[in-house]
């Protein structure tokens, strides 16, 4: 008996992938080749492994240098002087003050090569937080919200969708709708705003109820779908009150955890967002957002790039060693990186300017390889061009897949108009092999 077929009772329903293949390449089969190229692309496209099911973006703001984070040329002209240091990753560079995130090298893959057409900050930031260019006919929705949106809903009182330190252009449903907008937050150090109700209950419950005499009345003679598709004025109320009385706050309260802890993450808002954002990640939340700004250095570049990364480094490291001792590296995607990278040269007043044409994102955990450096850019700062570029797009389409996120899947915008998740393709070669590669 064939090995291939000796479990098979030989029809169509039993016929394995690899059955098909084989009987397909040998030719005397012929009707069955259409399918077994069909079935052979199946299993292409065909998530492997267990798909990641949360993602930490950690938002440079303005843009970090890729030359003093992870992207140095030390000693070539485009430096400037400025330092690099060795990493655990034999051979891998990154700018010097990133001591923790060296070390852990072996967690993390280097993308070098991003591009896009976008160097203004708002375009950029929406081009990077969307995986689209902005287009004044529809409102992307921001990778949190398309997890959110495809993924299946979590038994949370807490927002699944949250960003900590939000600046100008914080995540957004776009098209997907309010309700996909990341619940924003500040230093969670402090209470966390809007969510301790301001009278007794029992006065809250007359509030209530006179508030549904009002929505009642404000009901009548409008469309029926008015609150499902517009005005969102009874959920977003139920959700409130459903935060509001919920023990899924205290993720939000970083006190409680040990001060050994806290010191590890550092004493900033940043590095006190990172170690709310493991906490949230814990919790069941899908997507957390935390923000560093001040990577706009158009004056005194390589001063203010180094205060940053004094306030990344123990942040960053720290979140990604608690991951993995908590099994949750795996399963969690993290992702830093912002808007652009900064010009090769340094302008008359010693800052670096925008430059989206080969900057650097870190990416760790989810599937995604360790250890590994994709792209290169010009080390004499020539040419824009990097080797091996890898689209804005792709980053998003990757990212998706790895959350088990179809990225070609088409859904209807609210004026009838069909949009993929991603026009991005899947980069299988930063996936693990095994995992979702």
């Amino acid at each position: 008996m064939n090995p291939s077929t000796e479990h098979s009772c030989g029809s169509a329903a039993h016929l394995s992938r690899r059955t098909l293949l084989k009987w397909g390449a040998l030719g005397g089969m012929t009707w069955l080749t259409p399918l077994a190229r069909t079935l052979a692309r199946a299993e292409e496209k065909a998530p492997r492994g267990k798909p990641a099911k949360a993602v930490i973006l950690l938002w440079m703001a303005g843009g970090p240098s890729q030359l003093e984070t992870f992207d140095p040329h030390p000693g070539k002209s485009i430096a400037h002087g400025a330092k690099s240091i060795k990493t655990a990753q034999s051979g891998v560079l990154v700018g010097e003050g990133l001591d923790q995130i060296a070390s852990l090298m072996n967690d993390i893959t280097l993308v070098r090569s991003v591009v896009s057409k976008e160097a203004d900050h708002e375009r950029a930031v929406y081009n990077v937080k969307t995986g689209y260019r902005p287009n004044p006919t529809v409102i992307h929705p921001s990778i949190g919200a398309v997890i959110c949106h495809q993924l299946p809903e979590d038994p949370l009182d807490i927002p699944r969708h949250i960003s900590i330190l939000p600046e100008n252009w914080p995540a957004r449903g776009g098209y997907l709708g309010a309700q996909y907008d990341a619940f924003q937050v500040y230093d969670p150090q402090g209470p966390i705003q809007d969510v301790v109700a301001q009278v007794d209950s029992k006065r809250l419950d007359q509030r209530m109820s006179n508030l549904a005499v009002v929505e009642k009345a404000f009901a009548v003679g409008r469309p029926s779908n008015l609150e499902s598709n517009r005005t969102l004025h009874q959920l977003s109320m139920t959700r409130a009150l459903k935060i509001m009385s919920s023990a899924q706050l205290a993720a939000f309260d970083v006190k409680q955890a040990p001060a050994s802890q806290r010191a590890a993450y550092g004493d900033t808002p940043f590095g006190r967002s990172c170690l709310a954002a493991l906490r949230l990640i814990e919790t069941g939340v899908r997507c957390v957002e935390v923000t560093l700004s001040g990577w706009d250095t158009h004056v005194n570049n390589h001063k203010q790039q180094q205060r940053n990364i004094q306030i990344l480094d123990p942040a960053f490291a720290a979140l990604l060693r608690d991951l993995k001792q908590r099994n949750l590296l795996d399963s969690t995607v993290v992702l830093c990186g912002g808007e652009f990278g900064r010009t090769p040269k340094l302008n008359p007043l010693e800052g670096r300017d925008h430059w989206p044409y080969g900057f650097s994102v870190a990416i760790a955990g989810g599937g995604f390889r360790a250890g590994h450096v994709k792209g290169a850019t010009d080390p004499e700062g020539e040419k824009k061009e990097p080797t091996d570029p890898v689209r804005v797009e792709d980053l998003h389409a990757t990212i998706q897949h790895s959350l088990g996120i179809n990225p070609e899947k088409e859904l209807i915008t609210p004026v009838g108009r069909p949009l993929t998740l991603s026009d991005g393709r899947i980069l299988r070669d930063l996936l693990r092999v095994g995992s979702r590669g």
